[in-house]
């Protein structure tokens, strides 16, 4: 592969050149007029789903997989981590196996770098629970998630748990002794339960501000807490509706730009026509603004986001420059999801996984143009 354009950080007109690898990125000291920018392909570390296909759906069709992954690339997304939610012991068992099918089959399955496995060890109370059905919801169990990781062929890479169950720290420090990433979320947790979680090894807090009770003490409260505690990074889901700007701000600034990952925690109606959907046996409506939310009710369900447009909200709601905002889509999510490759941007020796757009910087807007996975274009407009 060779491409050129600006880089998206440095704003310098350079040639990346590579195939599964970046080799080359050379600075032009005589650039031809360009105005194209380059950035590391973004990286999204909770999706249930894309394009109509429900990624917690055990029957959900190879070839429709693949489609939603095509629909992904457009979008300027080139690995993610697919998410499977709180569901009976089977349903999950058979989302994990038909997702490491479509790892392993699909031209272009290895941009599913891992699974992210959020619940079924969450809190069972109305509010930090969300979109989760309750009947499902239970105590961590190391048993269960070795099965999981048997029918993940092994990618299982980030797990959320609530720190409120006794058998939480145990939990944790056997799936980080595997090298799983654990995440606290969806939770209803006291103050030393949150630490025993982050000393037990959690190190990152799933989409921060959401899946909360819809009211809270002054203080102390656990949303406080997590934001204080510089061992937890944060994921916030940045569609601008999940969060409003003054929180978004605030988390930015309590955890710092290098603790903050964008998400999308997109759903199966994303980018597709506003209506009714199914996602597993959860009904919910994809309204014409964007939002989802569980059938006749205002509660969220998850979002519709493009992380191309996530970008865009976090420089039009948060004030982020453009690097400061693809940071959140590139580096951070692969530090934090430990993604090896993709932590030092547009580096030789990372991989060649590159998006080229268009950027207009007084509407603070991004257009994808091309989307290159391992050195292959895999989207054109």
């Amino acid at each position: 592969m060779k491409c050129l354009g600006l880089h998206a950080f440095s704003g310098a007109c350079v040639e990346l050149s590579g195939s599964v690898l970046l080799d080359g990125v050379e600075e032009l000291i005589a650039p031809p007029p360009v105005h194209t920018y380059l950035s590391p392909g973004f990286i999204d570390l909770q999706v249930n789903g894309f394009a109509g296909v429900d990624y917690c759906n055990p029957d959900a069709p190879q070839d429709e997989i693949a489609r939603s992954l095509e629909v992904l690339f457009s979008t300027g997304v080139t690995r993610l981590f697919p998410t499977v939610i709180t569901g009976s012991p089977e349903a999950m068992l058979g989302a994990l196996r038909n997702l490491a099918r479509a790892r392993r089959e699909l031209p272009h399955g290895h941009a599913f770098e891992g699974f992210h496995v959020e619940g079924p060890h969450i809190s069972p109370h109305d509010g930090p629970r969300g979109a989760h059905p309750r009947r499902w919801v239970r105590p961590p169990d190391i048993e269960e998630f070795n099965r999981w990781q048997d029918a993940a062929e092994g990618h299982v890479r980030l797990v959320t748990v609530s720190p409120e169950w006794p058998e939480t720290p145990r939990y944790i420090e056997h799936l980080v002794g595997e090298g799983v990433v654990v995440a606290i979320g969806h939770l209803q947790a006291t103050h030393s339960q949150i630490e025993d979680a982050v000393r037990a090894g959690a190190t990152l807090s799933t989409h921060l501000g959401n899946g909360a009770n819809w009211e809270l003490p002054r203080h102390p409260n656990y949303l406080w807490q997590q934001l204080a505690e510089d061992r937890l990074a944060a994921s916030l889901i940045v569609d601008g509706i999940h969060l409003g700007s003054d929180f978004m701000n605030v988390a930015l600034r309590a955890k710092g730009l290098e603790r903050s990952v964008a998400i999308s925690d997109a759903v199966a109606p994303a980018a597709c026509e506003p209506g009714p959907y199914m996602l597993g046996e959860v009904e919910v409506t994809l309204h014409a603004g964007g939002r989802v939310t569980l059938r006749g009710s205002d509660r969220l369900a998850g979002s519709a986001l493009r992380m191309d447009r996530g970008i865009e909200n976090l420089m039009r709601l948060a004030g982020l420059s453009l690097s400061e905002a693809l940071t959140l889509a590139t580096r951070n999510p692969a530090r934090v999801g430990r993604i090896a490759g993709r932590r030092r941007g547009l580096q030789p020796g990372e991989r060649a996984d590159i998006v080229e757009f268009d950027y207009d910087p007084a509407a603070k807007s991004i257009r994808v143009l091309r989307t290159w996975l391992d050195g292959e274009i895999v989207y054109s407009s």
